[in-house]
């Protein structure tokens, strides 16, 4: 066996104390060893070694180069052995780790980013990674592996036994436009009132474009006739920037847009009537059990939403 395969993180540990205090004694001492004990190991290792780790003066002890470098690899050695016991420790408490979370859009800047940000005060140094996309991708990516858990709606050919689902809440819909648009700081704007404009928005079969296309039939009116189809939001802030457009976001993301200081140039029309999405759910793989900071990220999602 070689020296590494001998070696024990006590061996590694005395090695480095002796070298910092230069004395056998006051070692064994911070170790919570007799000296006797400490005199033994050092023996011991210095047999593995088959060298002199340290000169032995009437003032103490000084590292030989085979000592020194003893020391050098022996401190990085237990600074990882340390940092390995720190981060279990913490993997084991939920103060740190890896979440992979998957989201609609909506929920982002409502509930998940808030969440995120009171479970970070307790644990700053987890790592989060949120992947924005269509709710049929990420069932599909949580099937998969890639989630810990979504924010979604199941697919309709998806078998809900294969999950567990938590409830969430409805989305409602705010149309937006650019602040000097004509129909901005109007009350009451009814769906007529805005055929005639261009919309930007989400492709057919998307919640957000079944709402809308809803609440026109409801109206007992024809879709617009000029549509760019894009769920992209910046697809969307471009073309309301330069035109009279009109964009279907989740009220979560317009509320956020037209906040002070972001200076988005952005408004949300008053209508007359609200438009509804399809409830969204936080989704788990059933029998999949998740890390300690990753239940707490959910538990603290759930009380948020």
């Amino acid at each position: 066996m070689t020296l590494a395969h001998r070696l024990k993180p006590a061996h590694l540990r005395l090695i480095l104390k002796i070298a910092e205090t230069g004395k056998l004694q006051t070692a064994a001492t911070s170790l919570a060893m007799s000296q006797p004990a400490a005199s033994r190991m050092l023996s011991e290792i210095e047999t593995l070694a088959e060298a002199e780790l340290f000169e032995r003066h009437a003032k103490g002890m000084t590292p030989t180069l085979a000592g020194a470098a003893f020391v050098r690899h022996a401190r990085v050695i237990v600074q990882g052995f340390d940092r390995l016991d720190l981060e279990v420790s913490d993997l084991k408490s939920g103060r740190g780790g890896m979440v992979r979370i998957g989201s609609v859009t909506g929920p982002v800047a409502g509930s998940l980013v808030p969440a995120i940000r009171q479970v970070k005060t307790r644990a700053p140094t987890i790592e989060i990674t949120i992947e924005v996309a269509p709710s049929v991708s990420l069932v599909r990516g949580l099937v998969e592996g890639n989630f810990d858990f979504i924010i979604a709606r199941l697919p309709p050919d998806a078998d809900s036994r294969d999950f567990r689902v938590y409830p969430a809440r409805d989305e409602v819909v705010t149309l937006m436009v650019r602040q000097d648009h004509p129909m901005a700081g109007r009350q009451n704007v009814s769906l007529s009132d805005l055929t005639g404009y261009e919309w930007v928005i989400q492709e057919r079969g998307s919640p957000i474009r079944r709402a809308v296309d809803g609440a026109f039939h409801a109206n007992r009116l024809a879709m617009p006739s000029h549509i760019t189809n894009s769920s992209s939001l910046l697809v969307a802030l471009a073309i309301l920037e330069k035109s009279d457009a009109i964009s279907p976001q989740s009220r979560e993301v317009a509320q956020l847009l037209t906040r002070d200081g972001l200076n988005a140039r952005l408004s949300m029309l008053d209508i007359d009537q609200d438009i509804f999405v399809a409830p969204f759910f936080l989704i788990q793989l059933e029998g999949r059990k998740l890390s300690r900071i990753a239940e707490i990220v959910l538990e603290t999602l759930l009380r948020e939403i």
